[in-house]
């Protein structure tokens, strides 16, 4: 087993960290919390409006990008890469969830969710690493998931729309944490960690509109603001966690306590 150093060759608050779905609420406060910490942050979405946030957060570099095509994530990440000098910290909040039950779900929104949580996931990682983590030999992998992923959905599924997750995210989302595993184990030889961020239910644009936490079991008695799931974030982007992989930090107020 090859030996790797407890410490990134870099100074952890000096570091180049990429937040896909930068345009959202996770994403964002994710955005904010690093670029806080001293790391050069590029923010990536699908919507043109990345661009004019990463201008309102003074962030370093901005890029629109679709994370379900191969070719243009691993363009994006060499661009990144080139102008910024490396990456070292991934984080994929880039997500979206249809609502329908499950009776009503098509087979176009069921892939939707998939291609774009799961395979999205997938190809931003692995282009992360492969050049650029793996020259480095340290790199930290760090994706958001859901408590749907571990109870099978988060809401009332059982008629119409009304649930907070369908069965493309809570099936996306499973495989998101399984997937961030299984990469723990081919990349931890290389210096780098891979973990999964689990949120419950979080006040941001995706969840407006949706019912209360009312009709769950959430034991601090409260939806997640943003900012907390960031500072999840930013502990397994920092140097305190260099010995945690293959991890899912539950951040969900005691929702998946079981």
């Amino acid at each position: 087993m090859a030996a790797t150093s407890p410490k990134s060759s870099r100074r952890s608050s000096h570091r180049v960290a990429v937040v896909t779905g930068g345009a959202g609420g996770l994403g964002r406060a994710t955005a904010e919390r690093l670029s806080r910490d001293g790391h050069a942050v590029a923010l990536v979405d699908r919507s043109e409006s990345v661009h004019d946030l990463c201008r309102e957060l003074k962030l370093a570099k901005s890029a629109q990008l679709d994370v379900t095509d191969p070719g243009s994530v691993a363009d994006a990440m060499a661009d990144i890469a080139r102008e910024l000098g490396g990456i070292d910290i991934l984080v994929n909040a880039a997500g979206v969830a249809h609502r329908s039950s499950f009776a009503a779900t098509s087979a176009d929104e069921f892939m939707a969710d998939v291609r774009i949580n799961l395979l999205g996931t997938f190809l931003t990682c692995q282009a992360a690493v492969y050049p650029h983590m793996r020259a480095a030999g340290h790199g930290r992998l760090i994706n958001i998931a859901s408590a749907s992923a571990l109870l099978g959905g988060i809401g009332a599924l059982g008629s119409g729309s009304g649930g907070r997750s369908g069965a493309g995210y809570a099936s996306s989302k499973a495989g998101v944490v399984n997937l961030t595993r299984w990469i723990a184990r081919e990349v931890g030889p290389l210096g780098i960690t891979s973990n999964v961020v689990s949120p419950g239910l979080v006040w941001t644009n995706m969840t407006e509109g949706q019912s209360t936490y009312d009709d769950l079991d959430i034991p601090l008695g409260r939806a997640a603001d943003p900012a907390e799931i960031a500072s999840a974030v930013a502990w397994l982007a920092s140097d305190d966690s260099t010995y945690v992989s293959g991890a899912v930090i539950a951040v969900d107020g005691g929702l998946t306590r079981a």
